[in-house]
């Protein structure tokens, strides 16, 4: 199947690391102008020159913090001066944080909502109004499969990660008379960037290769993911082919979630 994007532009948040960036790269491959939001302009623009040599649209990066109300406006703005109208946004801005209720403060849990929820929010309320015009947008949710099976000690990020689910739903019931679909994609193992920070982080003598693959024997496929099959799902959303899919949430896990 050829999922071709030739023309449409697309805003992928958290656009130059892990999941992101590799679905800013598989955008920019089938042909869509992309924009790449992140934070650090150094990032933004390694991750923009890689893409770029392998691009069929134009990509662009964009300094952002989508936890910062007050600098989405301007970075959308800039992003229809350089690329055209929005078709496609990619709400993917937001690292994993965890931990037992009792000691999530109030300043945890707002933080991790302004960036996962309030972001999304403040973003898609720009782009909609001319997806629903032009009568053609897409958007996907990039959220986690505690979204539908919260564990313990999973807050605040199954938290905001379910009321990413719950907007799904009510956008793409908006949407869908007006051809703007909207779903979102659950992650599960999938190896990125913030795979090499756990690994990192837990101060062991492992490989990274070796930590990846203990990883993956617990999830039923027996390995994880990778960011480029996540990339693809994205892809064929995105795209025409992907027309009469809305109001879905994906789980992308190997079958790792309990619940379908």
């Amino acid at each position: 199947m050829d999922c071709r994007m030739d023309g449409r532009t697309a805003i992928v948040t958290g656009g130059s690391m892990g999941l992101g960036r590799a679905i800013a790269h598989e955008f920019a491959r089938s042909g869509a102008n992309v924009a790449m939001v992140a934070r650090r302009q150094d990032v933004l623009d390694e991750a923009k020159a890689e893409i770029a040599a392998d691009a069929a649209g134009k990509v662009e990066g964009f300094v952002c913090d989508m936890s910062d109300a007050a600098a989405i406006g301007p970075m959308f703005d800039a992003v229809t001066a350089a690329l055209g109208p929005v078709d496609i946004i990619v709400n993917n801005a937001g690292s994993s944080q965890r931990g037992p209720f009792l000691e999530i403060t109030d300043a945890m849990w707002q933080a991790d909502l302004e960036l996962k929820l309030f972001g999304a929010i403040r973003l898609t309320r720009l782009a909609f109004p001319g997806m629903i015009e032009r009568r053609w947008g897409r958007i996907i949710n990039v959220l986690n499969v505690g979204a539908k099976a919260p564990p313990a000690a999973g807050a605040p990020t199954v938290v905001s990660r379910a009321a990413g689910m719950a907007l799904t739903k009510v956008l793409a019931g908006e949407g869908a008379p007006h051809n703007v679909l909207v779903n979102a994609l659950l992650v599960g193992r999938i190896v990125s960037d913030q795979i090499a920070r756990r690994h990192a982080a837990a101060d062991t003598n492992q490989s990274l290769e070796d930590y990846i693959a203990e990883a993956g024997e617990a999830i039923p496929m027996g390995r994880m993911g990778t960011a480029q099959e996540f990339a693809k799902m994205a892809t064929f959303l995105a795209s025409d082919a992907g027309s009469y899919v809305t109001g879905t949430a994906i789980n992308v896990d190997g079958n790792l979630s309990s619940v379908v």
